[in-house]
C-alpha cells in the first residue's frame, strides 16, 4: 500500500481512503441485514397464536427478542391494539417511516464513493500526465526518463485504482438498494395484514 501511495501520489491516497470507507460500509450493511433477517411467516404465525390466547405481553416479548423491521411494526401494532383500525394503521405506518432510514443508512455514501472514485482516478491521470509532459517542457526532451515514467505511472495507477474501487462499490450499492426497496415494499404490503390480524384477535 505504501508503494502505491508513493507511485500514485496524493490522489492515490484519497482513492485508498475511499476504498476503506466503502469496505467498512459494505461489511456493516451485510452484518446488519443478516442480523435483522427473520422467518416472517413463522414469526407472524407464532404471534397470531399468542395473540389469540390473549397473551399480549408475551407477543411483545417475542417481537423484542426478534429485532427486525417487521417485528418492530408488530410491536407498535400490539401496543395500539385497543385503538380503531385507522389509528392502528397510522401508528404502524409511522413506525415503518422510522425503519426506512435504518435500512438506507450509509447507502448514499456508498453510492457517492462508487461515482467519485473513477473521477479521482481520472484526476490522477490528468495530474500524472501534466507532470510527465512537464518534464519534456523543462528539458526540451526526455531529460529524466525516471521522472517521466513516474508521471505516466501515476496516471495509469490512479485510473486503474479508481475503477477497481468503483466496480465493487457500485455493485454492492445496487444490491443493497434493491434489497432495501424489496424490504420496504414487503413492509408496506404487511401493514394491512397486521391491522387485520390485530383486530381479528380482539
Amino acid at each position: 500500500m505504501l508503494e502505491l501511495l508513493q507511485k500514485g501520489g496524493i490522489i492515490m491516497g484519497f482513492i485508498i481512503l475511499l476504498s476503506l470507507i466503502a469496505a467498512v460500509i459494505i461489511i456493516e450493511r451485510l452484518i446488519y441485514f443478516r442480523r435483522i433477517r427473520v422467518d416472517e411467516e413463522t414469526l407472524i404465525n407464532r404471534l397470531k397464536t399468542t395473540l389469540q390466547k390473549g397473551y399480549h405481553d408475551e407477543a411483545i416479548s417475542i417481537c423484542e427478542s426478534n429485532p427486525a423491521p417487521i417485528t418492530n411494526l408488530m410491536r407498535v401494532g400490539i401496543e395500539y391494539r385497543q385503538f380503531p383500525k385507522r389509528e392502528i394503521r397510522e401508528a404502524i405506518l409511522d413506525a415503518a417511516n422510522l425503519e426506512i432510514p435504518k435500512l438506507e443508512r450509509y447507502l448514499s455514501a456508498l453510492g457517492t464513493i462508487a461515482h467519485i472514485a473513477p473521477l479521482l482516478g481520472l484526476l490522477g491521470t490528468v495530474t500524472g500526465n501534466i507532470r510527465a509532459f512537464g518534464v519534456l517542457g523543462s528539458f526540451g526532451s526526455v531529460g529524466d526518463p525516471g521522472l517521466l515514467a513516474k508521471g505516466i505511472s501515476e496516471a495509469l495507477l490512479t485510473t486503474a485504482a479508481g475503477i477497481i474501487v468503483s466496480l465493487p462499490a457500485i455493485s454492492f450499492y445496487n444490491y443493497l438498494v434493491n434489497k432495501v426497496n424489496h424490504m420496504i415494499i414487503r413492509l408496506e404490503n404487511r401493514v394491512n395484514d397486521m391491522v387485520l390480524l390485530l383486530k381479528g384477535v380482539d
